[in-house]
């Protein structure tokens, strides 16, 4: 590949980075606000505005995997703990300074929006990582066993499973370190993994673009990935 379309897929790699990070430390920090949605009639979701980003991540991973690489995708997953971690350090150190009498926002209604996102993020963490690592895996095994063939398989499948991984460990924590009800635990288990499906489902065309405008401007091969050594 000649150096200026490396330097390209370079900056894409980066924007791609950027967004996964973003996303992520973003569903950390709106995970208390829950809303519902009826599927037209059919199923009323109730879950967390967290979720809404999340799904981003995992998109993001599979097209870095396609195009990059497996050591790609899983370097990003590393900058995401990072990230996260900073973040909570943040906030941490912000919940600390006390709040001048005019400020908009007071100690009380900041620690309530922000009180739980240590535990948040700790447990997001966890979920996130054995979750992230899962769908890498799983993504290049099905990549290898169909020999490159049907992206839209080895997409959903190793979605489909990262994703329940990721909501059952997440919910556990939580119901665990008594942010969540227990009783809430089966209808928001249930809510949050179809509702990935369900985003999995309606992301995997966009997969497809990507891959497909990836591989036709920079000129590679089938099953050829980007190396920028």
């Amino acid at each position: 590949m000649e150096q200026r379309k490396k330097f390209t897929a370079y900056k894409v790699y980066l924007i791609l980075s950027s967004l996964f990070i973003a996303s992520l430390v973003v569903s950390n920090l709106i995970f208390q606000k829950f809303f519902y949605w009826d599927f037209f009639g059919i199923y009323r979701f109730e879950i967390s505005v967290g979720i809404l980003p999340y799904p981003v991540t995992f998109l993001i991973t599979d097209l870095i995997s396609e195009i990059y690489g497996k050591q790609k995708a899983n370097q990003i997953v590393t900058a995401g703990i990072f990230a996260s971690l900073f973040s909570l350090l943040v906030i941490l150190v912000s919940s600390e300074v006390p709040a001048t009498s005019w400020s908009p926002v007071n100690d009380s209604l900041f620690n309530k929006v922000f009180g739980a996102t240590a535990i948040a993020v700790s447990a997001s963490m966890a979920s996130y990582l054995l979750a992230q690592y899962i769908d890498i895996q799983l993504y290049h095994f099905w990549k290898k066993f169909t020999k490159g063939k049907y992206l839209w398989l080895r997409n959903n499948f190793s979605t489909f499973t990262s994703q329940f991984v990721d909501t059952f460990t997440v919910l556990f924590l939580l119901c665990s370190f008594g942010q969540i009800d227990w009783k809430l635990f089966s209808g928001l288990l249930l809510s949050g993994f179809l509702f990935k499906v369900l985003i999995a489902f309606c992301d995997t065309p966009f997969l497809y673009i990507g891959v497909f405008a990836s591989r036709k401007f920079f000129g590679l091969k089938k099953e050829e990935e980007i190396s920028f050594e």
